[in-house]
């Protein structure tokens, strides 16, 4: 009897499986269940089921990665794959290299994903968009430096506007490097100070083609973008999510520059007859006030102004001598006072007692107030109201 181990029995029927050529390129029919995606290593396990059966896959990270939508439970897909027994378990799934949705495309589903997700955090909100400067100074651009749509944008700024200045980033608008470098150029003209607007879009194209512009990687720059932002992508009918998250939706290119430049010429035209009606106003009003100060000159006092202005002159006059009375009574009595206080100091004034008899002796210029301090032929000087006798003492006498 040939008794075999566990291991060789997977072994031998692993490798039925991977001998069998039509199990190693199955394309499979069935819904998502009990969907995984473990986002450390970029795994996804799942399980495809119709209504009698299921069947265990797995998809590596290497296939997953390319991906265009995101795989969720209940989803109707087709994967492609190859059939193998993961030998450890003793199971058989499906190795998915490819998932497709079962009756709608992956860009389209995986645009519709991205739109609904944007739209549940309110990014692409009215209420949000920033208005656009009414004269830019500088328009930002990103886009390809080849092809119509640049030259569109350079020949309509400068016939609509051209005291704008174009900041034209070369970028890569189609292929696999398209959205990074993108999202790249959006940022470096948004970290330009002077840039008032940035345009982003390209020419016309096929889904595929238009692609890069339906990205979260471009959509999250865009509305990071502290400047404003005009998307102008592909022709009139196309829409991608750039258009939902940017503050304007251009349908061209052609269009953006149309929409952000102001027109030259009707601004002189405006300025020239705003100039005509600012003119005539102002006219208007000087005629209206100079006919006004004709009536009231005619109609007023002011036109017999000396009538008006005499009974003012006579209380003028009047005032006038009422404050010169007062101001010379005012002199005369002031002088009375002063007068009166000039009296009284000369009365005190030793002058004044010299005058009436009395004398001042002293000696060595100091006054002489006290006999004990004179002694027999001391000299003295004493002072008279009308000069200075200078004597020699023959007696001192004190009182008894």
């Amino acid at each position: 009897m040939n008794v075999l181990t566990v291991s060789q029995v997977n072994t031998y029927i692993k490798a039925l499986f991977d001998e069998s050529m039509p199990l190693k390129n199955v394309y499979v029919n069935g819904e998502i269940s009990n969907f995984t995606h473990y986002y450390r290593s970029g795994h996804m396990y799942f399980t495809l089921k119709d209504s009698e059966s299921q069947l265990k896959c797995v998809m590596f990270s290497s296939a997953a990665s390319k991906l265009r939508f995101k795989p969720d439970n209940g989803m109707k897909v087709i994967c492609r794959g190859r059939i193998a027994v993961y030998e450890r378990n003793g199971e058989y799934q499906l190795y998915a290299y490819d998932i497709q949705p079962d009756g709608v495309g992956a860009l389209n589903l995986a645009y519709e994903q991205l739109k609904e997700k944007l739209f549940k955090e309110g990014v692409c909100d009215e209420l949000i968009k920033k208005p656009l400067p009414r004269f830019p100074g500088k328009i930002g651009v990103a886009t390809s430096n080849i092809g119509a749509a640049v030259e569109d944008i350079k020949n309509i700024t400068a016939r609509r506007f051209p005291l704008a200045e174009l900041v034209i980033v070369p970028t890569i608008v189609q292929g696999e490097l398209a959205a990074p470098d993108i999202a790249d150029s959006i940022r470096i003209l948004d970290n330009m100070p002077d840039v008032d607007v940035i345009i982003v879009g390209r020419g016309g194209g096929s889904i595929e083609d238009l692609w890069a512009f339906n990205t979260e990687e471009v959509a999250r720059a865009v509305i990071a973008c502290k400047t404003p932002v005009v998307s102008a992508v592909g022709h009139e009918s196309d829409f991608t999510i750039c258009d939902f998250v940017s503050d304007l939706r251009a349908p061209t290119p052609s269009a953006a520059a149309e929409l952000i430049c102001p027109d030259i010429n009707k601004l002189i035209e405006y300025n020239t007859f705003a100039g005509y009606q600012m003119k005539f106003y102002i006219n208007s009003i000087l005629d209206e006030k100079f006919q006004r100060i004709d009536e009231i000159a005619e109609k007023s006092v002011l036109s017999n102004h000396e009538s008006f202005f005499s009974e003012y002159i006579l209380k003028i006059d009047n005032l006038k001598k009422d404050i010169s009375v007062s101001y010379e009574n005012l002199l005369k009595n002031r002088m009375a006072r002063l007068a009166v206080q000039t009296g009284r100091l000369d009365a005190l004034s030793p002058l004044a007692v010299l005058a009436r008899g009395y004398a001042v002796a002293s000696m060595n210029g100091s006054v002489i107030n006290s006999v004990k301090n004179i002694i027999q032929n001391d000299k003295i000087s004493v002072s008279l109201s009308d000069g200075v006798l200078n004597c020699s003492v023959n007696e001192v006498i004190e009182n008894g």
